[in-house]
């Protein structure tokens, strides 16, 4: 079963995987950097409102770095 996991091929598929990941987030990328040029052109949002929920969003998916009591 080792053999399976460690296989040139299965390599080759790892890293077609991951190319591919990377181009969609590239591309999701891109279109979040449209989305939020045109919201801060038409005036409906200001850098600093995305800025400021970015942050939020942030903070709470990211966990504290030590416990919590």
């Amino acid at each position: 079963m080792d053999s399976y996991y460690s296989s040139p091929m299965n390599e080759v598929n790892v890293l077609a995987k991951l190319a591919d990941m990377k181009e969609d987030h590239y591309h999701q990328l891109v279109t979040l950097s449209a989305i939020i040029e045109l919201l801060t052109e038409k005036g409906i949002l200001t850098r600093e409102e995305i800025e400021k929920k970015a942050l939020e969003i942030d903070e709470f998916m990211t966990p504290p770095p030590y416990p919590s009591v």
